[in-house]
């Protein structure tokens, strides 16, 4: 099996997004022939409902969530929303799941925060029942449902799991239609694949039919110095979360993420972006000229990745624009 290589986007969704430019975004995309766009749930438009918006106001693109956080919605919620996506245009909806954080859960929502590979687990079991158009007759640790049959199922609605560490990304890659990646340093991809590689086989599945899918930070620039002061803004706070912290020791810059975290715990922000290096930055995020970024899409993809969302770097409209259009299929193909 052979799963196409895909050029993709993240749509903004930050303290000023703005529906009706996210659709003119969209559509932006869509008319530069990007194979996706890939909506964050963060808290300010809500990513399905916009879901359903680019669903009927886009004619090609898939539409994909990475990731809606499973504890703030039960199972049954996710399903009748997503076989409803799916009814306003069948076959171009994905439904991302993921842990999110103990910070967003707790601090957020107010929900507790335990056993995120457990509940991750659980619910992508009950949404496989729920789309199948059985009644439902699950008892897990955390989820449970009886009797429950949504009336426009049976239905081949893809779920795709947001995995950082082992092991999530061998449930993921055991169980689900796809593994979401994001933030991981370049030198620990080799690692991740390996993962998903082993949780595909103990499931007796073939690795080469798992879709992976990857959201990267990307600046299409000639100033990186700007770019890497953007990314240091918007993710030191990722990295002082227990989740990206572990995650970063995991992935082999344990030192990197010691610092953050001291740095983080005792209030200093200058040594906290400090030990978020330039280094470590360029490892994470793709910054530099179209030509260098597009290369580094090229060896990722050559390192088992399939569908590439490009979230643009930076404040401005000519920011955002220089990006995007590096990307536009008349300038970019998989080679």
């Amino acid at each position: 099996m052979t799963i196409k290589l895909r050029i993709a986007l993240t749509l903004p969704n930050g303290a000023t997004a703005n529906l009706a430019e996210v659709i003119a975004a969209a559509q932006r995309a869509e008319a530069l022939d990007y194979d996706d766009i890939w909506l964050s749930d963060t808290g300010n438009l809500d990513a399905l409902t916009v879901s359903a918006m680019l669903l009927s106001q886009t004619e090609h693109m898939r539409i994909g969530i990475a990731v809606v956080p499973v504890f703030p919605r039960t199972p049954v919620v996710l399903g009748a929303t997503a076989a409803t996506l799916d009814q306003i245009s069948p076959g171009r909806f994905i439904l991302g799941i993921g842990s999110s954080s103990k910070t967003m859960i707790e601090g957020w929502h107010g929900l507790e925060f335990s056993k995120p590979l457990t509940r991750v687990g659980e619910t992508l079991a009950l949404l496989r029942q729920i789309f199948s158009g059985e009644k439902t007759n699950f008892d897990g640790e955390f989820v449970h449902s009886h009797n429950y049959r949504n009336s426009a199922a049976p239905i081949n609605l893809p779920i795709y799991v947001a995995a950082l560490r082992a092991n999530m990304l061998e449930m993921a890659a055991g169980l689900a239609d796809g593994v979401i990646l994001n933030l991981f340093p370049c030198d620990a991809l080799p690692k991740i694949m390996e993962h998903i590689r082993i949780g595909a086989e103990k499931a007796g599945r073939d690795p080469a039919s798992i879709e992976v899918v990857c959201r990267y930070q990307v600046a299409v620039t000639d100033d990186p110095a700007r770019a890497r002061a953007q990314m240091r803004k918007g993710f030191v706070p990722y990295f002082a979360t227990s989740v990206y912290n572990q995650f970063l020791r995991w992935a082999g810059h344990k030192k990197a993420a010691e610092a953050i975290l001291a740095g983080w715990q005792s209030g200093d922000r200058a040594r906290t972006a400090a030990a978020f290096s330039d280094d470590l930055i360029d490892a994470i995020a793709i910054i530099g000229s179209a030509d260098e970024c597009r290369q580094r899409i090229h060896e990722y993809a050559k390192l088992g990745i399939h569908t590439h969302i490009i979230t643009p770097l930076g404040e401005t409209l000519q920011e955002f624009e220089a990006t995007l259009t590096a990307f536009a299929k008349e300038k970019f193909s998989f080679r």
